[in-house]
């Protein structure tokens, strides 16, 4: 069996997204220098700094570094639910960035050993749109994904609107108890959350498009995974 670990080229992704939602830092400057630096800040886009920061991008949120160019948050309800659509989809990114390879590394060997049908095709792709082969998948699993979906989206909306100081994403899940206690912890685990969601985001993306291209698992193609015997 293969073992991956990514090349350069998915490092290079991670780091410049991150590199892209992250605050810069502010050296030690006189009093005066600090005040036209901060209103600097207040007043522009961090991530686009020749935009203006839009309105409702106000801080409130972790990872908020004024990135709307097409203003898309006109007011702070839209901001609240484009920020529970960014967290749901951050999440099942993150999930599927790490299932797609392993899925394709273990599929033949499963269902070889449990006598099911191999999903992936004769190239290691795993389906998806692109590639096809979803309808190898059982509509039993399209009914319980699309249940448990569902059911998770009915608890946020209860919990919205029953609860004014509702976080965006936050169900109260936590059965390992990693959620920090203290402001500053949480503050920083929304803050990891929320980039390590955006670069899952754009890391399926890539997977997506790089097995289009060349028809090849991305177990398979050295430009983006490398294989150690």
């Amino acid at each position: 069996m293969k073992f991956t670990a990514p090349l350069v080229s998915i490092a290079a992704i991670m780091a410049a997204s991150t590199s892209a939602f992250t605050a810069p830092t502010t050296k030690t400057m006189p009093s005066t220098q600090l005040k036209m630096s901060d209103k600097a800040i207040a007043d522009k886009s961090q991530s686009l700094p020749w935009l203006d920061r839009p309105e409702a991008l106000d801080g409130t949120y972790q990872g908020d570094v004024g990135f709307d160019p097409f203003g898309f948050a006109k007011n702070k309800e839209d901001l609240r639910l484009y920020r529970e659509a960014e967290i749901k989809h951050a999440r099942l990114a993150m999930l599927a960035a790490v299932g797609w390879p392993i899925s394709e590394l273990l599929d033949r060997t499963l269902a070889n050993a449990f006598g099911w049908q191999t999903i992936v095709d004769a190239t290691d792709r795993a389906p998806s749109v692109l590639n096809g082969g979803l309808g190898k998948i059982s509509p039993v699993y399209w009914a319980g994904v699309i249940t448990i979906a569902a059911a998770i989206d009915l608890i946020q909306l209860q919990k919205s609107r029953n609860n004014p100081t509702y976080t965006p994403g936050n169900l109260n899940f936590d059965p390992l108890g990693l959620y920090p206690a203290d402001k500053e912890g949480q503050d920083q685990m929304k803050l990891a959350e929320i980039k390590n969601g955006r670069v899952a985001m754009l890391a399926i993306t890539a997977f997506a498009l790089q097995e289009a291209v060349t028809h090849m698992g991305v177990i398979d193609n050295p430009f983006f995974i490398h294989s150690l015997n």
